[in-house]
């Protein structure tokens, strides 16, 4: 047992100082918390270790290649792209992933950017910092139209646990739930193909990962067969959405707004066409839909478990 070492390679994308992580440093009798790693430093940091947790670190089959003592890698996170997987399996090295740890934090986001699209939240914020309402000869300003979820179209593309989750709290503002078909699937008798969908919806909330055959799958044809009223909402993926289209029909008032809480690439340190000042009723969040403490705090518990049911020679979250 004082053989195991664990490193974790990126803490500081899951902690902030503001979680519990005392079971985390019981789990193993010696660790090494990183805030940050490097892809330089990745394989000198992880040679020695036996478990390893990453979150968005990459682990390829040279990095694996060198860590000769690494049995157990914990993905920090529900997708797994950032091992490679067959190198994995080849070196007889499990990974395992966190799943579902932050459904209520993601649709309360979804909504949170859904309800401040709608109510114009931002714009009317922006006018009274400007002193507008102090200059006002009306009790009230009426400067963006308000609508109402009542009665809407809820468009959902991804109907797992997230897209579910989000149908159930839309009900309750009384929207009605219109699923998407997946795509090159076979048709089911609830599902309706997006093409058909996109102009019934009010609102289009996407719940899908990112693949080959959901890349770019909003783009300038199917914003053009949207309401000009409606709204789009990506917690899903950067990428699922063309960038540039939706920056070209915002402007140009196809649709009637958008919220965004991730890019293609993240951090956008060479911008990115969704970041320009001039584009109407568009919100963009930085990749935070999945944050609150409570969904980071499940996190960090979920890999504990993971952990010490390897230890006890047990399959949980089994990937690899």
């Amino acid at each position: 047992m004082d053989t195991l070492n664990g490193v974790f390679l990126d803490l500081e994308t899951v902690d902030q100082a503001d979680l519990d992580l005392s079971h985390l440093k019981q789990a193993l009798p010696h660790w090494q918390f990183h805030s940050a790693t490097t892809r330089d430093e990745t394989a000198k940091r992880i040679q020695d270790a036996v478990i390893v947790i990453s979150n968005k670190v990459i682990l390829d089959r040279d990095c694996l290649n060198q860590a000769k003592q690494l049995r157990l890698i914990c993905v920090a996170a529900t997708g797994t792209n950032n091992v490679d997987l067959d190198a994995a399996r080849d070196l007889g090295i499990t990974v395992t992933n966190v799943a579902g740890y932050a459904t209520p934090s993601v649709v309360q986001h979804v909504f949170s950017l859904m309800l401040a699209l709608t109510t114009r939240l931002t714009d009317y914020s922006q006018v009274i910092a400007n002193g507008a309402w102090q200059q006002s000869s009306q009790f009230c300003l009426l400067n963006f139209p308000i609508h109402e979820l009542a009665g809407k179209n809820l468009g959902i593309i991804g109907y797992g646990e997230l897209g579910r989750a989000v149908a159930d709290v839309a009900k309750a503002f009384g929207m009605k739930i219109l699923i998407a078909q997946r795509p090159e699937s076979v048709p089911q008798p609830d599902r309706i193909p997006l093409e058909e969908l996109l102009p019934q919806a009010d609102v289009l909330s996407l719940h899908c990962p990112l693949a080959d055959n959901t890349k770019n799958l909003i783009g300038q044809k199917e914003l053009a067969l949207m309401k000009k009223e409606a709204l789009l909402i990506n917690t899903a993926r950067g990428g699922i959405v063309d960038e540039e289209a939706l920056a070209s029909a915002l402007r140009l008032g196809k649709i009637g707004g958008a919220g965004v809480d991730v890019l293609i690439q993240e951090p956008p340190v060479k911008g990115n066409p969704l970041l320009e000042s001039d584009i109407p009723n568009l919100i963009v969040t930085p990749h935070i839909a999945w944050a609150s403490r409570e969904s980071r705090q499940r996190l960090v518990d979920e890999l504990v478990a993971n952990i010490e049911a390897y230890l006890q020679g047990k399959t949980r979250n089994l990937i690899v």
